[in-house]
């Protein structure tokens, strides 16, 4: 296993809170050495943030699986692993090619999946935090389906159907939503919504429980 694999599942035990389907969106609650902290900064400003087009614009499904797509994959899973991220669509990072990969628990291998299609979904749902890497400092309370049925082909073109639940369930869907053009602050409610793009705007942070903490908070003389 190479250092940045460890540093990921280090950092991925170590995170305070939820694991959100994009990984924690701040380094507070990382324990991270100089160098990976270093590493997940650079990762991060190669992934496009809110207000880039190309998140709103639904990527192309790939027509060749080949060495570029290859090297796609391979590029993009590092970034996710120096990111400390549990996903990451090809639209985040400007290549607009329905393409994702995840890794939704620290024994899971990273699996990357070309052109995948939600074959099936429960109408058993389940609302948890959710945080994105292209929306830093945000985090937003997300309903999904809590069981999925996937297609898709592999980086080899071989086909693929995933069957996945909980965190891996939700990971997916948030990834393909992505290359739907479609941001999580959109499957959120009114109120948490406006509360993120708000953050958004001025830079700041934001989630539900910081929102409802400084609602019930008593008011200073």
């Amino acid at each position: 296993m190479s250092d940045a694999a460890r540093e990921y599942d280090r950092a991925i035990d170590e995170t305070e809170g939820p694991v959100t389907p994009q990984g924690p969106p701040t380094d507070a609650g990382l324990d991270l050495d100089e160098e990976a902290r270093e590493r997940r900064h650079e990762a991060l400003a190669q992934i496009r943030t809110f207000g880039d087009p190309v998140l709103n614009s639904p990527a192309s499904p790939v027509s060749e699986i080949d060495e570029e797509l290859r090297e796609d994959v391979e590029r993009m899973v590092g970034i996710m692993r120096d990111a400390i991220g549990v996903g990451l669509a090809a639209t985040q990072l400007g290549i607009v090619r329905r393409l994702l990969v995840f890794q939704a628990g620290r024994d899971a291998p990273p699996t990357p999946l070309v052109n995948p299609e939600i074959e099936w979904s429960s109408e058993e749902v389940a609302t948890a935090e959710e945080g994105c890497l292209s929306l830093p400092g945000v985090i937003v309370d997300v309903e999904r389906p809590l069981h999925v049925r996937v297609t898709g082909r592999d980086a080899d073109g071989e086909e693929m159907l995933i069957e996945a639940s909980g965190l891996e369930a939700r990971v997916i869907q948030h990834e393909i939503d992505h290359l739907d053009g479609v941001l999580m602050i959109e499957r959120t409610t009114r109120e948490q919504r406006k509360g993120a793009l708000r953050a958004l705007r001025e830079g700041t942070t934001f989630s539900p429980q910081r929102e409802e903490e400084a609602e019930t908070a008593p008011a200073e003389a």
